[in-house]
């Protein structure tokens, strides 16, 4: 195998983020013979106009490129800014502003690296797009990682089966543990560096103070749901998901967990019960499906997480006439499922593909 690569010499341009789980991917890929260049998207700074409590793609371009000159490989820089501030920034603040709950790292995953950063690859004549995400590729299949809790399948759902054979994801079949290991011995310069957190290229918030830099605060009441006694205040029901305890400042014999949010109202229902029945959900719609893996038939029964990291539970999938549109029934009840987030279907380690919950 390892010969057949010197020979052929693939290119393959591997997303430099400045981590760990980045670099020894392309470490671990020109090891295995292919011809290897590297990419640092900027996709958030401070030229948004928002405030982050960091903005770190400074620190993080500075690490990529130490990688880069570590490893001996050329290292583009694309300015998707633009394109990140428009597909991904205003739909995670109308989908707030909509009373939903997005997820911006899938919606990153879509429209930036494996949209935009796949497309570039390509028209530059690279055989392969490859990064650091915790998954496997196996006969046209997207599969979970070998290291469950790391597994990121749940974020890139939104592929397309006629990419799979032009991307290579290198550290899916590793823990993490070991992935740390290699950095160590391939002697990369971030070998020690920490895990980052927060929203994709964004870094850490405050998700409440972030939102309010688009989405104007307005002062609501907070309705305990068996009383319907007003019991406190919000700064406005959008910043607020379903389930949600930290922060909706009610104090005194809480604490409260938000059962439902009325926009109409600007009223924020809570419950000191985190197992209410209006938090319970037997059936769901999702819509704007993509299929990696299409089932054949319909119903499927299969398992599925509306959260990362969550474990797979049981469902059936029935179509439900309306194209890219499905009829979900949980085989047990599932707590907060928020309208907006992604359910990501599983056969298996297979990942069969996604869509998001009405």
């Amino acid at each position: 195998m390892l010969k057949n690569y010197l020979q052929n010499k693939q290119k393959v341009l591997v997303a430099l983020s400045g981590g760990v789980d980045s670099a020894v991917s392309a470490a671990l890929l020109l090891k295995k013979g292919y011809k290897v260049e590297a990419v640092f998207m900027k996709n958030w700074t401070s030229n948004q106009g928002l405030i982050s409590n960091e903005c770190p793609w400074l620190e993080d371009r500075r690490s990529a490129l130490q990688v880069a000159a570590h490893l001996r490989i050329p290292l583009h820089t694309f300015d998707f800014e633009k394109e990140y501030s428009q597909k991904v920034m205003e739909y995670f603040f109308n989908e707030y502003a909509a009373g939903r709950t997005p997820n911006p790292d899938v919606m990153c995953n879509k429209e930036i690296k494996f949209k935009l950063l796949y497309e570039r690859a390509m028209q530059m004549g690279f055989d392969f797009l490859a990064t650091g995400h915790y998954a496997r590729i196996k006969n046209r299949c997207l599969l979970r990682a070998k290291d469950e809790f790391k597994d990121q399948t749940y974020f890139i759902y939104n592929l397309q089966p006629e990419q799979l054979k032009h991307i290579l994801f290198p550290i899916g079949g590793y823990l993490k543990s070991e992935v740390r290991a290699m950095a160590r011995k391939f002697g990369l310069p971030n070998a020690g560096r920490k895990e980052s957190m927060g929203l994709c290229f964004v870094g850490k918030v405050e998700l409440d103070k972030f939102l309010q830099q688009k989405i104007a605060p307005k002062k609501g009441p907070i309705v305990e749901i068996t009383s319907g006694d007003k019991i406190g205040e919000h700064q406005g029901a959008a910043y607020y998901t379903l389930g949600q305890r930290q922060g909706i400042g009610v104090g005194g014999s809480g604490p409260y967990y938000v059962v439902r949010k009325e926009l109409q109202t600007n009223t924020l229902v809570v419950s000191k019960n985190p197992e209410h029945s209006e938090l319970l959900k037997n059936e769901i719609e999702i819509s704007a499906v993509n299929w990696i893996s299409r089932p054949g038939t319909s119903p499927l029964k299969c398992r599925g997480r509306f959260r990362h990291q969550q474990q797979p539970i049981g469902l059936e999938l029935r179509e439900s006439g309306q194209e890219g549109k499905y009829h979900v029934r949980f085989f047990s009840p599932q707590r907060a499922v928020a309208a907006g987030q992604s359910l990501v279907m599983y056969k298996g380690k297979i990942c069969l593909g996604g869509g998001v919950i009405v």
